[in-house]
């Protein structure tokens, strides 16, 4: 069905990483559908007795199978068609060359523009009756109000790119807006799923404590509850995925838009390869 308006929750992890970095994802839903999802995701959050704000920081052995049982509501969403998440990030290998010392200070920022602007498709978005609108909250991440504002004014410029333009679709300025993950039950979620695939593509569920001959216990629940979600990961894309590389489409470019979910390592188009920034 044609949907007037589409909503992007967005949130981002380890800017800098041990091999990989810049990790962003998304959640894109049809705002007919968003109350609906809500409801559930509040109902199942209820009955797993998870009071607090659900974060990938706060996996331990107490709360690791009642993050599971969410998780398990979230990807159902994912499979009825209800949401599509996007994940982004980039390979410490790949060294980019030619940028500007300017480039270099702005990398976050220019980074998080090309997830928007291409992971989720929105050049492919099918026609619809009438021009729909875009709205992108994303999380609170701590930079200057300077910052904040330059960067929603380059984000307000993706409704202008000729491709996205043709398909219809509206962003305004005033549609972009910075929102606290606690009062947003989807974009937990989201913060659950990409703080796993950190934590794995980081090598984080090999770190020790100090003087330790075994990893925590905490480590082994948040190991534990990466391979959950990687299970459902594949449940709803119905194939088993390399987290660490860019998703292959079946249906190019359909996928773009239609795909339930897909990760993107982006590779500079100018690049070195530094073999001593690889995992061993």
């Amino acid at each position: 069905m044609d949907e007037k308006e589409y909503l992007i929750f967005c949130d981002e992890s380890d800017r800098k990483g041990k091999f990989f970095s810049n990790f962003y994802g998304g959640v894109r839903i049809g705002a007919s559908k968003l109350i609906g999802v809500n409801q559930r995701l509040q109902t199942a959050r209820i009955k797993q007795g998870l009071s607090g704000e659900i974060k990938w920081s706060k996996t331990d052995q107490n709360c690791v199978e009642r993050y599971e049982q969410m998780m398990r509501v979230f990807f159902n969403e994912i499979s009825e068609g209800n949401l599509v998440v996007r994940v982004m990030f980039t390979k410490n290998s790949n060294v980019p060359q030619g940028l500007t010392s300017e480039q270099y200070a702005n990398e976050y920022y220019l980074l998080y523009y090309q997830f928007l602007k291409h992971g989720f498709g929105l050049r492919y978005m099918p026609a619809h009756s009438k021009p729909p609108r875009l709205r992108l909250y994303l999380d609170e991440f701590g930079d200057t109000e300077e910052q904040i504002s330059k960067f929603k004014g380059h984000l307000s410029s993706i409704g202008a790119d000729k491709h996205i333009r043709k398909t219809g679709l509206v962003l305004h300025r005033r549609d972009i807006a910075h929102v606290r993950s606690h009062d947003h039950v989807l974009m937990q979620c989201l913060d659950v799923v990409l703080g796993s695939i950190t934590f794995r593509l980081n090598d984080k569920h090999l770190e020790k404590p100090e003087g330790a001959t075994q990893r925590g216990k905490r480590t082994r629940a948040k190991e534990r509850l990466y391979k959950f979600i990687y299970k459902e990961i594949c449940r709803v894309t119905k194939k088993r995925l390399n987290i660490g590389i860019t998703t292959g489409l079946e249906k190019f470019p359909d996928d773009q838009w239609l795909a339930p979910y897909l990760h993107w390592l982006f590779k500079p188009s100018s690049s070195t390869h530094d073999p001593s920034k690889t995992k061993p």
